[in-house]
């Protein structure tokens, strides 16, 4: 028993039950304090992730405007040559033998001609046309748009799940470019690794609702278009490069399609993530492994990662409580119930970190 002066005494029992209850509060404090600096830790390396991006679209804008400029002092000259490589096939037109020339030369031309317009395409500046448009009807123009690529895989399953009601404030015809571009690369990819992986191959094309670190700011709304493939997967090395301009694994193209897909969402204020499917098991849930089978250790996964446009009528501090909430309870070791991330933005104190 101790006691003092003027105090009623505490017994070895009231002693315990301070040790626990310091223990108690201790122990909410710790797990409040671990949990706060894995979210600040995840938010610093998103932001990171997402100025890295902003530098990546400064210099691939430097670059583009650069490339525009060449590509306009070619075109002209180019130009003269396609005209005068025609005026010989015609001039030549009894001489199979050099016309045959005339026609080779005109030909390449048109080659690099080609060339010059893909440049053109990546540099110029892209002006959207925003409109709401349904994530469903998205993935059906798509597939229509690489029906040539998909009859060249033997046998392809194609999977499409999207929320229902899900809707994508965009360019649609710039969006779907892009997203043809990627699928078409899915199936290239399938395709050129034949029978490697036996005659099946699966294309999953999915829409979903989340939160990611965009524009440089961290936990955005956002939907996730996802396309998964059965191929062969992509190494580190071309994974880092993929989206430079004028980089290709293939021996034909001009290596600017998937940096053009690159602006595009980039132009929307989103960003693309490319993985292996390996990679992402963790993540996964028993019934996605179930359903990508044998599948769910090859191939690789693209996600473009769009923001979801707030209604105009919504006010700046409910757009901000919106951004703001997070999954992470805080324990509340008042007793008065745990703080979910929301509730305490209400409380200013997002405002202030």
């Amino acid at each position: 028993m101790i006691s003092g002066p003027g105090h009623a005494a505490l017994t070895s029992s009231d002693l315990a039950g301070l040790l626990a209850t310091f223990n108690e509060v201790t122990n909410k404090l710790q797990s409040a304090h671990d949990s706060l600096r894995g979210e600040v830790a995840r938010l610093t390396s998103e932001l990171h992730e997402a100025n890295e991006q902003v530098e990546r679209s400064k210099r691939l804008a430097a670059l583009g405007e650069m490339a525009a400029g060449i590509a306009h002092e070619v075109r002209n000259p180019l130009g003269s040559i396609r005209l005068y490589a025609t005026m010989l096939e015609e001039d030549l037109a009894n001489d199979a033998n050099m016309a045959a020339i005339a026609g080779k030369i005109n030909g390449a031309a048109r080659v690099v001609e080609g060339i010059v317009g893909d440049v053109l395409s990546f540099a110029r500046e892209l002006k959207l046309r925003m409109e709401p448009i349904g994530a469903s009807e998205l993935f059906e123009h798509v597939l229509g748009m690489c029906e040539h690529e998909r009859a060249k895989v033997k046998t392809l399953e194609v999977v499409r799940s999207c929320v229902k009601g899900t809707e994508l404030t965009c360019d649609g015809t710039l969006l779907t470019q892009a997203m043809v571009n990627i699928v078409q690369n899915a199936m290239q990819a399938m395709a050129a690794a034949g029978n490697v992986y036996g005659q099946s191959h699966r294309l999953e094309l999915s829409c979903t609702r989340t939160r990611a670190a965009l524009g440089g700011r961290a936990r955005l709304a956002a939907v996730r278009l996802r396309v998964r493939d059965s191929g062969p997967g992509v190494s580190a090395e071309i994974v880092s490069r993929m989206f430079n301009p004028f980089f290709t694994t293939r021996s034909m193209g001009t290596g600017l399609g998937l940096a053009i897909v690159h602006r595009i969402v980039d132009a929307h204020g989103g960003r693309i993530e490319v993985r292996n499917n390996a990679e992402m098991m963790g993540e996964m849930t028993e019934s996605e492994r179930a359903a990508l089978g044998e599948f769910a250790m090859r191939g690789a996964c693209v996600d473009v990662l769009l923001p979801v446009k707030q209604a105009a009528s919504a006010s700046k501090s409910q757009r901000h409580m919106n951004e703001a909430s997070a999954a992470v309870e805080i324990p509340d070791v008042h007793g008065s119930g745990a703080k979910t991330a929301q509730e305490l933005a209400l409380l200013g104190v997002f405002d202030r970190m």
